[in-house]
């Protein structure tokens, strides 16, 4: 029995692709992570704050929301073919100047993957 268990997690492992068997994160636990974007950001309304809105950002081009002055690093990585997905957007939180050279965001980053993973799970609530 505990060979075939290990076979069926090599499969697994072999099979499917990378993220394929990644936590779903938690939108509760993610509320409580957001809060340190929230001074920033909004994401229950289409209203820009010193921050773009958040709300309906995964599918959104980088730089594009409305009436929002983007900094020319962003705009240069949205026209670049910079998506927002859960992809993009775990490596932009992780480190935001890494990833597009030139935002304007302050914010250092969130490090811990899993509180990303949660963050990401709470902004999918808000299409």
């Amino acid at each position: 029995m505990r060979n075939q268990i290990l076979m069926i997690g090599l499969s697994l492992a072999v099979l499917c692709p990378p993220g394929a068997l990644a936590q779903e994160g938690d939108a509760e636990a993610g509320a409580a992570v957001f809060k340190k974007c929230a001074t920033c950001h909004v994401v229950d309304s289409d209203k820009n704050k010193v921050g773009p809105s958040l709300k309906g950002l995964f599918g959104r081009k980088a730089g594009t929301h409305p009436d929002f002055s983007y900094s020319s690093g962003m705009k240069a990585a949205g026209e670049g073919g910079l998506v927002w997905d859960e992809t993009s957007l775990r490596d932009y939180l992780h480190n935001p100047k890494a990833k597009v050279k030139g935002t304007k965001m302050a914010f250092a980053g969130v490090k811990k993957d899993d509180e990303i993973t949660n963050l990401i799970a709470y902004l999918k609530q808000f299409p």
